[in-house]
């Protein structure tokens, strides 16, 4: 089972990277396109008017999907931004409490999230629901990887805390607090 959470986050968090890499792709295009047209219009005077259609609708649609499709592995690696101030200051018992506690906020927080995206994923498909730009894209296409994200990461907290009501240490301990120092 541990082999298996683990491979969905690292294959959640590979395609969060796949998403950048294509936002990467789309800009890099398009800023290519744009030179073409500038020197095109310096040369004969007249822009060849080249764009790529609806492709801030694009990285935006890809950027929700690398940020949500990222959170579970993030949260395995100890990437997320974690305020350990008043935390650190606590005896170890106290502490372990603490992170139980929040770890358990979180779970239901996300997994709130993860039910109303659902619900907004199956209300757009039954709907029809359109994106307004030059291409028009179903919407349920681009709120799926925000529902798969969200879904991954309550999966990840609740695997988070089973592990930690059994004793074991949290997953990201020791991995993002010397990111700085090193």
């Amino acid at each position: 089972m541990r082999q298996a959470l683990n491979t969905l986050y690292r294959l959640a968090g590979g395609l969060a990277a796949s998403f950048i890499v294509a936002i990467v792709a789309i800009v890099f295009v398009q800023v290519c396109f744009n030179l073409a047209d500038k020197v095109a219009a310096a040369i004969t005077g007249t822009g060849l008017g080249l764009t790529i259609p609806s492709y801030a609708d694009f990285t935006g649609f890809f950027l929700a999907a690398s940020t949500f499709l990222a959170l579970a592995y993030a949260l395995r690696e100890g990437g997320h931004i974690r305020v350990t101030l008043l935390l650190g200051r606590l005896p170890t018992p106290v502490q372990r409490r603490v992170e139980i506690i929040v770890v358990a906020i979180a779970l239901a927080m996300s997994a709130f999230a993860s039910w109303y995206i659902i619900l907004l994923v199956h209300e757009s498909f039954e709907y029809g629901d359109r994106s307004s730009g030059m291409v028009s894209v179903p919407l349920w296409l681009p709120q799926l990887p925000v529902a798969f994200g969200l879904i991954i990461l309550t999966i990840a907290l609740l695997d988070e805390l089973v592990g930690l009501l059994r004793g074991l240490p949290a997953s990201w301990d020791g991995k993002g607090e010397n990111l700085l120092s090193e």
